[in-house]
């Protein structure tokens, strides 16, 4: 019964473009440029693009094709295919469970930056860092005043939940895919026109040559970690997405296709990010690549000083948040999607109730985000801010943990032609089959444990080392 009556994108397009706008993402914005930037520019986008092709291609397909052919979200698909492997649903469940909420609190932030810039306080926000830290760290003196402050991060954030709760209450084809359909061809205009812009900087082209021509003694062991990385979170992997919207294909749409033209349109999005950002920054710190801060500090820091240097400045930032807006909500509709989808398969509820839920669960959990660096900032776990916390958890553990699990239940358990069988029906092709044969089975689990391993060593070395 439940099969009969699940959801579907309404055609291959409007699944094409929710999958793609479920992997482009903050992470693209942010995470990329800075990776390319770090890891030597052209070498690192070299191989990047292999690793795409090959090792996230074999991820993604075998991910889309589990949700296809079980019809049920991850808490149920793993279960499905081996009952030995229903705990790693729970596990897949979880991830989007911890990475909802802090998503949606600097989804927050972006509207905010957003409503500066469109005020015209772009001038204010361009302070090297002052606007942003006095943002997040606001403190109005008590909780209540402090929550319902727009000076501070709270109303944004709430905000933010609302309108991604709002799509998904929609459904899949008049929330998610109309959604999509809008914001996804608006996303890939305003980076491409805002990416030429910047290359209009004077010094911007030093930079063009930084991020395109590969250095080849840059490469070390270390560029390729940390490709396999950003590829591995670009492309939303491991989070229960990917086995989520692939639940909601139809059978007749061409799995293989639709995940090369995804592939395509997530790493044309990182590309265009990186051409719009590194050339800009660089320019600005005078040709230094070391300057393209990571994370927070990039897009709510550095962009803005960068935007206060250029001709029409406050215009292309107004312009470049709202980018930013649209790629962190399309990410943040499918993260919410695949929680209210396992609230309905787990206890049978529809839509609304399931979806209200989990705006409730992510409201609660995201406060401590929201207010871990204000009023709650004393408080921290094993030394990092609530939101930090749930980054690294999910981020650095939690998915590969699943990810190196799904290879070893597709590869060695249940066999990779589960997978073939899944791609080819429906008078489908799977003309990288044994390219996803050697990937699942043996290339993508060491290159998944290895990713852990560094990640885990980065970390307890940054603890001891304080």
């Amino acid at each position: 019964m439940e099969k009969q009556e699940r959801s579907s994108f309404s055609s291959r397009v409007g699944f094409v473009l929710a999958a793609s706008g479920s992997a482009v993402g903050l992470g693209n914005l942010w995470r990329f440029p800075y990776l390319a930037a770090r890891y030597g520019g052209g070498i690192f986008l070299l191989v990047y693009l292999i690793l795409v092709v090959t090792f996230g291609f074999s991820l993604m397909i075998t991910e889309f094709a589990i949700g296809r052919k079980t019809r049920l979200s991850c808490i149920g698909a793993y279960g499905a295919l081996d009952k030995r492997f229903n705990f790693l649903g729970w596990i897949a469940a979880f991830v989007p469970l911890i990475i909802t909420p802090y998503y949606c609190v600097i989804g927050g932030w972006v509207m905010k930056y957003l409503w500066t810039f469109i005020s015209g306080g772009a001038l204010e926000a361009a302070d090297n860092g002052g606007f942003f830290s006095r943002f997040i760290s606001f403190d109005a003196g008590s909780l209540p005043a402090t929550i319902l402050n727009f000076s501070g991060p709270t109303p944004w954030f709430v905000l933010f939940v609302l309108i991604t709760g709002l799509v998904v209450i929609f459904g899949v084809q008049k929330g998610i895919e109309n959604a999509s359909r809008l914001m996804m061809p608006v996303l890939a205009v305003l980076i491409v026109v805002i990416a030429l812009y910047s290359l209009t900087i004077p010094g911007a082209l030093a930079g063009l040559k930084y991020y395109l021509m590969p250095d080849f003694s840059q490469f070390s062991a270390s560029t390729v970690l940390g490709a396999c990385g950003q590829m591995f979170y670009s492309m939303s992997l491991a989070m229960g997405i990917t086995i989520t919207y692939g639940s909601y294909m139809p059978k007749e749409n061409l799995l293989e296709h639709s995940v090369t033209q995804i592939e395509i349109f997530d790493t044309l999005f990182a590309f265009f990010a990186g051409l719009m950002i590194i050339p800009s920054v660089i320019a600005f710190n005078g040709g230094d690549p070391s300057q393209v801060n990571s994370g927070p500090s990039l897009m709510f820091i550095s962009l803005p000083m960068v935007f206060d240097s250029m001709k029409f400045g406050t215009v292309i930032g107004a312009v470049f948040f709202l980018l930013v807006l649209f790629a962190a909500l399309t990410s943040s509709i499918a993260l919410m999607e695949t929680l209210a989808s396992v609230i309905m398969d787990k206890f049978k509820l529809k839509r609304i109730p399931a979806t209200l839920i989990i705006i409730a669960i992510c409201l609660a959990v995201g406060m401590l985000s929201c207010l871990g660096y204000g009023p709650w900032e004393s408080v921290t776990i094993i030394g990092m801010q609530f939101l930090d916390f749930f980054d690294f958890i999910s981020n650095s553990v939690l998915m590969p943990i699943v990810a190196v699990l799904t290879c070893v239940l597709i590869g060695h358990v249940v066999g990779t032609k589960v997978v073939a069988d899944e791609v080819k029906s429906g008078a489908g092709s799977f003309h990288r089959e044994k390219l996803h044969r050697v990937m699942v089975r043996w290339i993508a689990p060491i290159l998944l444990v290895a990713i852990l391993v560094s990640e885990l060593a980065s970390k307890l070395f940054g603890m001891f080392s304080i």
